[in-house]
């Protein structure tokens, strides 16, 4: 896993240099930069190696010249492309370099090369041939690529912090890119925290004109849902071809030139990828690795061992304790390269430096959830839309003001929180369901929240378009495009990324393989979501695999008490005086939370996030 930064204009050496420099935690094991004057590009590359130690430096070019390129990622199936353009007439330098591969790749086959790739990416060819540069991302933006465009430069990097060292950006906070973190939780790609800088969108693919100097951006791939109907007599099929494909997409991701293990939180998704590394390695080979917690409901560190003394591997645990915490939370929050208000960034990041010293490589359970229907959300569906259908919409919002006022638990998913946070969202049009059940602030909240007036349909544009432009698609099918296509790229897999790469981490999801998505999209929902029991298919096909006390048990989610810790004066609440917007709105929060009148959690952290990011981002300045 490396960090790739490049630019086209104005701007020298020390520029690119900074840049690099910004993200050196990304490439600890090596530094490359390549300055073409005359045309002014500029690329930079720092290198964590994970394969091909000795021949996978960067930025690599062809034997000619004619192309060079800087990447982030892992390309899985190198071996079989590699083996075909050799086929076809391509003569390789390095020994087995998954870079090598792709310079390769783009030559033979052209901009279509990514649609050939499984893997995760982002990279950026410079073709000096045809004057221009090609980069692109992933299918669901595992890999992060930043992106400003403006009269006179062009540059791109991995995360935000790199691209803000160049001396000739000075970033602003964008108005909307604040909305949609207070409305969503995570600012949704193509939108940033800074005005005129955009996220590459996973999926997506570009092209910088050196001549023209202009930039054109284009989707190759999409998460399109083509669900079969449901046929009891296929269920045993589809589940013998679950286990396959898990299995070979963990195989997958074996392969490593540097010791690799597995995050291992005891549920079914880890539990499950867990299982199939340790059969592919063999008996006690695999380091697995978990965190756990003081308070019950929401440590899982027993169910990880259980898991690990079945699958037989090497477990290792550590505690994170509110001591931690408080200790971890400032550290963490001012490296945050963008603000999120996911609070199991705290555990995610201590999980991945834990893991770090032993492993390189580790292997986690992510996107099991979202192609699966394993949220929450997915088995209150069926009640919501009878809540929504029976009682009159004008009431909505007393019902919810009401709920809200009983007493508060600060329990893991405590029912309470649940219905709550369900009955907030039933006030809203199914369309704005999903934002308004899960966002730190309700979109009725969220004028007051930022201190001035809110378009919602500005604000939730990607949930409303994600629901809307597939009507013919069961609600429950609706959702899972929501979570796949937002939730997963600009929630779960950001917040993986920066935890782990803050450590120089590689993390590698084997549930996101194409081949194991392309069967999961063509799944009819209602083996997904079946008697509301969720990710009802993939437990079935799991029983042969693992224990069924682990399969069957009530989920728990990554989740960090943070609203117990704010309420006892554990954890530091945010400042109402260094507030970026909405200081009344702050202090009201603050004091509903601790006074137990309502739960303030994802507002307080989410507030704490933006605080320390825009003081951080000060401090850089």
């Amino acid at each position: 896993m490396c960090g790739i930064a490049g630019f086209v204009g104005e701007g020298g050496l020390e520029d690119i240099l900074a840049m690099n420099r910004a993200q050196s935690h990304r490439g600890p094991d090596a530094d490359g930069h390549w300055i073409d004057a005359q045309r002014g590009v500029h690329l930079g590359h720092r290198r964590l190696s994970i394969l091909d130690l000795a021949g996978g430096a960067q930025p690599m070019w062809t034997p000619d010249g004619a192309l060079g390129i800087v990447y982030n990622g892992e390309i899985y199936n190198f071996a079989a492309l590699r083996e075909r353009l050799v086929a076809e007439g391509a003569a390789f330098v390095t020994d087995h370099s998954d870079t090598e591969v792709l310079l390769q790749a783009y030559r033979h086959w052209g901009d279509a090369c990514v649609e050939r790739l499984n893997g995760m990416w982002a990279f950026a060819i410079y073709d000096r041939r045809r004057n221009r540069i090609f980069g692109s991302r992933d299918r669901f933006g595992k890999k992060p690529l930043y992106y400003l465009d403006r009269p006179g430069l062009f540059a791109f990097a991995s995360e935000l912090s790199a691209l803000v060292a160049h001396g000739a950006i000075d970033p602003s906070i964008s108005p909307l890119g604040l909305r949609k973190y207070f409305g969503y939780g995570y600012i949704p790609a193509p939108h940033s925290i800074y005005e005129g800088i955009r996220k590459l969108p996973g999926g997506f693919s570009f092209e910088y004109d050196l001549g023209a100097s202009r930039l054109r951006a284009w989707r190759y791939w999409d998460f399109v849902l083509e669900p079969a109907a449901d046929d009891p007599s296929k269920h045993d099929r589809w589940c013998e071809e679950l286990r396959e494909r898990i299995d070979a997409a963990v195989r997958r991701r074996l392969v490593s030139d540097v010791p690799i293990g597995a995050f291992l939180s005891g549920g079914i998704d880890s539990s499950a990828v867990s299982a199939y590394a340790s059969k592919a390695l063999g008996p006690d080979r695999l380091n697995t690795f978990s965190i756990g917690f003081r308070e019950p409901t929401f440590d899982e560190s027993a169910h990880a061992r259980r898991v690990a003394g079945h699958v037989r591997s090497r477990h290792h645990e550590r505690l994170l304790s509110i001591d931690l915490a408080r200790e971890l939370a400032p550290r963490v929050l001012d490296r945050l390269d963008e603000p999120m208000a996911d609070s199991s960034i705290l555990p995610t990041y201590l999980l991945s430096g834990f893991a770090r010293e032993k492993v390189t490589v580790a292997l986690g359970g992510d996107g099991a959830d979202e192609l699966f229907a394993g949220y929450d959300p997915f088995r209150a569906l069926r009640w919501a839309r009878l809540y929504a259908a029976l009682v009159p919409r004008p009431v909505h919002g007393a019902i919810a003001l009401a709920m809200a006022r009983l007493p508060v638990s600060h329990g893991n998913m405590s029912l309470d929180f649940r219905i709550k946070r369900t009955l907030q969202g039933l006030g809203f049009p199914p369309r704005l369901w999903l934002p308004a059940w899960m966002a730190p602030v309700s979109p009725r909240e969220l004028a007051q929240c930022v201190g001035s007036p809110v378009d919602l349909e500005e604000v939730y544009s990607e949930a409303i378009g994600i629901w809307e432009e597939a009507p013919d698609l069961s609600p429950a099918d609706r959702m899972l495009r929501f979570y796949t296509k937002l939730y997963l790229q600009d929630d779960i897999l950001t917040k993986v990324d920066r935890a782990s790469m803050m450590h120089s981490l590689e993390v590698r999801a084997p549930f996101l393989d194409i081949e194991l998505v392309d069967f999961a999209r063509r799944l009819p929902a209602s083996v997904k979501v079946r008697g509301g029991r969720t990710k009802w298919i993939l437990k079935r096909a799991l029983e042969p695999v693992l224990p069924r006390d682990i399969l069957y048990r009530p989920k728990k989610g990554f989740g960090v008490p943070v609203g117990q810790w704010f309420r006892s004066g554990s954890l530091a609440m945010p400042d109402p005086a260094s507030a970026v917007v909405g200081r009344d709105f702050m202090q009201a929060r603050l004091d509903r939370h601790v006074r137990e009148r309502s739960d303030e959690r994802a507002y307080l952290w989410g507030a704490s996030v933006l605080q320390h990011f825009s003081l951080a981002a000060a401090r850089r300045a």
